[in-house]
């Protein structure tokens, strides 16, 4: 089985869903669509795929970010694995990851280089560049809550891939949120699912549903990449964003 189509879809339904259910019905719709091939574009390096480059870029930066303060510790090799499996790769697809992962912490990774290829594949794909800064976050939140020698380098790729750092913010303080709450339900998670602070203005709070529902609209994200099969899973998460946007709304007593 190859990861092209796979890895995708499960990050997809991962990223989508928030569940491994999820990622495993990604990967097996990315599995059906695209057992191989992959979207292929021209590189540096000649030609290859957004999947294959996304897929060794992933966990050659997440091996990258757990060295970055010197030691990779028990906690963030789990990390990476638990990630693993929430993707629902098969055995050599593990394989594939780790011996990525091993190349990205070893001396002489050129991470700035893997980095700038990756940008180049995906190009105007914004959904594919913040979903890998998003997989980053997440790594490195469940390796060891992010040291600031990982932080520095994640904002420094985060920019490179055209996130500015209060987007990276915004992100961080999201995930640290889902993180810590587990799956309760509160305002708190309403606040988070718009990726906004709860002390935002009214005015701000309706730009910020807004840019939420123009990224995630399935439409637009089936257009860059997104298996249409896939496209109920969007659509589920535009409804989380109204749902939570609709509470905050009746909490402020907006109109």
């Amino acid at each position: 089985m190859s990861w092209n189509g796979v890895f995708l879809g499960a990050l997809f339904g991962l990223l989508i869903t928030r569940s491994a259910w999820g990622a495993a019905v990604g990967a097996m719709i990315g599995y059906m669509l695209d057992p191989g091939a992959g979207v292929r574009v021209a590189s540096s390096n000649g030609t290859t795929s957004i999947s294959s480059e996304f897929f060794r870029t992933t966990f050659e930066i997440m091996g990258y970010v757990a060295k970055s303060d010197g030691r990779v510790s028990e906690a963030e090799i789990d990390a990476a694995r638990r990630l693993m499996q929430e993707l629902n790769l098969g055995a050599a697809d593990v394989n594939a990851a780790i011996a990525c992962f091993r190349a990205g912490k070893s001396p002489g990774y050129d991470a700035e280089l893997a980095v700038e290829r990756l940008r180049e594949s995906c190009g105007l794909r914004y959904d594919l560049l913040r979903a890998f800064v998003e997989l980053q976050l997440r790594a490195a939140l469940a390796g060891n809550g992010i040291s600031p020698p990982a932080r520095r380098v994640l904002i420094g790729i985060a920019e490179r891939l055209g996130l500015s750092e209060v987007e990276f913010s915004t992100m961080e303080a999201s995930l640290r949120g889902r993180h810590g709450r587990g799956k309760s339900s509160s305002l708190a998670e309403c606040y988070a699912e718009l990726e906004v602070e709860a002390g935002i203005s009214d005015q701000e709070l309706v730009k910020a549903y807004r840019r939420q529902m123009s990224r995630h609209h399935p439409d637009k994200l089936v257009a860059n990449g997104l298996p249409e099969s896939m496209a109920q899973m969007a659509k589920e998460k535009t409804q989380r964003i109204q749902e939570a946007y609709e509470g905050i709304r009746a909490a402020r007593g907006m109109r």
